[in-house]
């Protein structure tokens, strides 16, 4: 395939049918990657259970995302420079084979080691799948018609996700979330290979800022680090060197992005008027979203006492609701008059869902847990295509694609921390609880570690030592549970209050006109 310039020119080079399957190999890149996000949320609690290691659970997803960030804005600006096709098939390979590793872990710290390696290819794939859209179809209508193959995908995996993994926890192993990837994979390889077109800007490459990449990676990492040791009463002095290096990397960033030609993150952008409010939406947004997602299962399995089919069978609505709320959003959002008020219902829905999971309990109506799931996920359907579209209408041009990648970092940066922090209060609230109950402190150290809440045959173990020694070691379990429970409710309401303080942010973003777009489906996904 001759390499073209990303012009409308070059674009319009290619015939219907190559457009169709070039989009096809990409939507099966975002259904490999969307896929990979709704499945690991329900198999978790299954999964620490297997592999133990309970102070590593947030880390499966938070080592993830942290590599994620890290790779989004280098390989965004490499993708610009040199063509996204090569990026996009190192990062399916990449991916795909980190996805067969996570299926292959035999500890939890193999698995977290291996989600680190995934988020490299996910964040190489987010950095430069989407923006092979608007290489191919430079027209924003244009454009945001062809996009619907790609909410279609990202609908699909929603609607199956929750409920494949949970199908394949119970019945095949939890190894299978991962080794699903496999032939989708495959199949994202061939399509891609075969039909996406080797586009890149016509001009001269500007050096990458190597530079802003590591300190940002150090600064990620101290902070992630931080989080995670500080309740664990580590060292004072490892405690103290975090928070330094942290520190002199975040001066260092500011020192050197000021003066770098072509920095990795435009500070101009972050004091922006237009986008500094929809950046800080989206770091609130990613920390709420990640937490309900990864922690609303772990309630419905450790603290209801729920198969991980059943706990898959609640969370689908939530993320069905996504897609459904994204495409209303597409048919309202360039006709209202104020489109930022969508931003503020988004919250408000989101919210309440986060306020009502505090709230439910094991003798709750799983349709009425169900139902508010569902309203959760109308909400962030409102929240997560237009926080992209006011993004892309509100930076400058030249800009386009560096405002796309951030606005995607922030809400993986949100989700890295506020996975890491719900992570660290669940568990000290939880053995704050333990410690409380009338027992002796043999039977509180298995109570200790919420993993014997997930795993039968260690439940069923203690019940019979527990027995043995004429405990009644049922009612310590359920003791346990809602010791759980009420962790996870006070973890939920204090997402609530987030989302309820980005009515804040909100307000701060100045109006944004789209009305002049003309399409049916406006459907942008980040």
């Amino acid at each position: 395939m001759n390499t073209l310039a990303a012009t409308a020119g070059a674009a319009g080079a290619l015939d219907f049918r190559q457009k169709v399957l070039a989009m096809l190999g990409l939507c099966f890149v975002l259904l490999m990657v969307a896929l990979d996000q709704t499945v690991v949320g329900t198999a978790m609690p299954t999964v620490v259970a297997e592999l133990h290691g309970f102070d590593l659970y947030a880390w499966v997803g938070t080592s993830y995302l942290l590599t994620s960030v890290i790779t989004v804005p280098i390989f965004g600006k490499l993708g610009d420079d040199h063509g996204r096709k090569p990026f996009v098939l190192t990062a399916i390979i990449l991916f795909t084979a980190a996805s067969m590793l996570c299926g292959l872990a035999q500890n939890m710290l193999e698995l977290v080691l291996a989600r680190a390696l995934q988020g490299v290819g996910g964040g190489m794939l987010v950095a430069t799948t989407f923006a092979c859209v608007p290489d191919m179809f430079p027209e924003t209508a244009q454009r945001l018609r062809w996009q619907v193959m790609l909410t279609a995908a990202f609908g699909l995996a929603n609607a199956v996700g929750p409920t494949l993994g949970g199908f394949l926890t119970e019945y095949l192993g939890w190894r299978w979330v991962f080794f699903v990837n496999l032939p989708v994979g495959a199949a994202s390889l061939w399509f891609v290979w075969r039909y996406l077109p080797a586009m890149r800007r016509a001009g001269t490459a500007s050096k990458l800022d190597w530079q802003g990449g590591l300190l940002i990676a150090v600064l990620l990492g101290s902070m992630q680090l931080l989080v995670e040791w500080l309740p664990l009463h580590k060292p004072l002095w490892l405690m103290a060197g975090l928070g330094l290096s942290g520190l002199a990397a975040l001066a260092g960033l500011l020192w050197w992005e000021r003066r770098c030609p072509n920095p990795l993150l435009p500070l101009d952008m972050l004091s922006h008027r237009s986008l500094a409010p929809l950046f800080g939406l989206s770091l609130l947004l990613g920390g709420g979203m990640f937490a309900v997602m990864y922690y609303a299962p772990l309630m419905f399995q450790g603290g209801f006492g729920l198969s991980p089919n059943q706990a898959g069978l609640l969370v689908t609505p939530l993320v069905v609701c996504i897609t459904l709320g994204s495409i209303l959003n597409g048919r309202i959002v360039t006709r209202v008059r104020r489109p930022t008020l969508l931003l503020g219902l988004g919250l408000l829905l989101f919210a309440f869902t986060a306020g009502a999971l505090g709230w439910v309990d094991a003798a709750t109506a799983h349709w009425l847990v169900a139902a508010l799931m569902a309203v959760g996920g109308l909400g962030l359907g409102l929240l997560l295509p237009n926080l992209t579209i006011f993004v892309q209408q509100s930076a400058p041009r030249e800009q386009l694609g560096v405002a796309t990648a951030m606005i995607q970092s922030t809400r993986m940066i949100g989700g890295m921390l506020g996975t890491a922090l719900v992570g660290v209060f669940v568990t000290h609230r939880y053995v704050a609880g333990v410690n409380g109950l009338p027992a002796a402190p043999q039977w509180l150290g298995w109570l200790r570690d919420p993993q014997i809440l997930l795993s039968p045959d260690t439940a069923a173990r203690f019940e019979q030592l527990t027995t043995a020694a004429g405990i009644n070691g049922g009612v310590l379990l359920g003791a346990s549970r809602l010791a759980l429970v009420d962790a996870i409710h006070l973890s939920q309401w204090l997402v609530a209050a987030l989302a309820v303080l980005g009515l804040l942010l909100v307000r701060r973003v100045p109006h944004v006109e789209l009305r002049d777009v003309k399409t049916k489906t406006a459907v942008i996904h980040d």
